[in-house]
């Protein structure tokens, strides 16, 4: 099975990351890995790191002429602020004092994080809770998304709301998601789509909306959240299991984009609005035309009982707004016992649509494990050979 472990702070030398269970022979590169993680750092509202952060890997094992060799791959992303950061982030200890932050700022896992260690400084904390450790999942997960790929499973995303600019008519948009799906890369076209706007929303006008608010927040100190959306297409009935809770797909899919700093809901399909309505408004009907069983509707998301029905996974995720307000919210130093304001770490206004590319890559573990769980394979070729005899349903 594929196991990811990531090490790494904020500011420190390196983000380091190990993949292992990727099967052999899978052709991967740096340039397909740097893809996804350029892909990461776009859009509107995005903080002063990202002008300083250029993100590129190094696959370092596990990896010989272009191709995996069922060894673990080690991979490494070096911080470009390390220079500015020696002293502060020094591995070992030095003589110079360094300024201990002891303000928390409410949303963010400094105070919890600081009681937890038991520190007196929240920078440990602060290192490591840091939405920065994403850009070495993301690199990992680019490695399973190739595997992925080989078989024809394909992962995208995009922005439905920020803040309070929204997408009203889902019945446009549904149109629009399933033209694009039916092209040759599968849910990966919405991505191609959504990638041409620095906000990820395939409605022009509301991206205008979007865009607006996000400039308000920048201008008023603030920061705002959204929802997004992933979809999984190419993927067979029968992944995952309803035998024991911990199997089960829907499940396993919601801790993974859980997981991603600041996602504080995730849904199936359309689940929280399909809470209001009657079963019968609700559950998609089966059919059968010419010896083939098929649905017309997917408001189960592509998943029922845990397990995959052969048709599109559908995930709605909502973010909050980042935690680190430049404006500051009430708070107390935890050295003095006073009441402040939060300090002010620099950080980013909006971050959802690179959210949504986070959470294209921290899927991808979790439908290959379910992959090689089902058909195995110790090399990309054998799986796919397995692959061939899978059982999917009309889309």
């Amino acid at each position: 099975m594929i196991r990811i472990l990531t090490a790494g702070e904020s500011h420190g030398q390196a983000l380091i990351g190990i993949v292992e269970g990727i099967p052999a022979g899978l052709e991967i590169s740096a340039e397909y890995i740097n893809f996804h993680l350029k892909r990461r750092q776009q859009g509107i509202g995005r903080g002063a790191r990202m002008r300083i952060e250029e993100d590129k890997v190094e696959i370092l094992s596990g990896v010989r002429f272009g191709k995996t060799m069922g060894s673990p791959i080690a991979l490494i992303i070096k911080n470009k602020d390390w220079e500015n950061w020696k002293k502060k982030m020094s591995v070992e200890e030095i003589e110079e004092k360094v300024e201990k932050i002891t303000v928390p700022r409410p949303g963010h896992a400094d105070l919890v994080g600081y009681f937890k260690y038991g520190f007196d400084d929240i920078r440990n904390v602060i290192e490591r809770a840091s939405a920065r450790e994403t850009a070495i999942r993301v690199a990992c997960c680019s490695v399973v998304r190739k595997m992925l790929e080989e078989v024809g499973i394909f992962i995208g995303s995009h922005v439905v709301q920020i803040g309070q600019a929204k997408i009203e008519d889902r019945a446009k948009l549904d149109r629009k998601v399933q033209s694009l799906i039916r092209k040759e890369k599968g849910a990966f076209e919405i991505s191609i789509e959504a990638d041409k706007s620095e906000v990820r929303c395939l409605d022009k006008e509301v991206e205008v909306e979007m865009i607006n608010i996000i400039k308000k927040a920048m201008k008023e100190g603030d920061t705002v959240g959204g929802v997004f959306e992933v979809f999984i297409t190419g993927v067979p009935i029968g992944l995952g299991s309803y035998v024991q809770w911990d199997k089960r797909l829907d499940g396993l899919l919601a801790q993974a984009i859980m997981s991603i700093q600041a996602i504080k809901g995730v849904e199936i399909g359309f689940a929280f609005e399909n809470a209001g309505k009657f079963g019968s408004e609700v559950h998609d009907e089966i059919f059968i035309k010419d010896g083939r069983i098929y649905r017309k509707t997917n408001r189960a998301g592509g998943l029922e009982g845990g397990v995959t029905n052969g048709q599109p996974i559908i995930l709605r995720s909502a973010m909050k707004p980042i935690s680190t307000v430049v404006k500051g919210l009430s708070s107390v130093d935890l050295a003095t016992g006073e009441s402040v304001k939060s300090r002010y770490e620099r950080s980013d206004f909006c971050a959802v649509p690179s959210a949504s590319v986070i959470a294209e890559a921290v899927v991808a573990p979790v439908i290959a494990n379910a992959l090689l769980e089902k058909f195995g394979g110790d090399s990309i070729d054998e799986l796919k050979r397995n692959f061939k005899n899978a059982i999917f349903s009309v889309w």
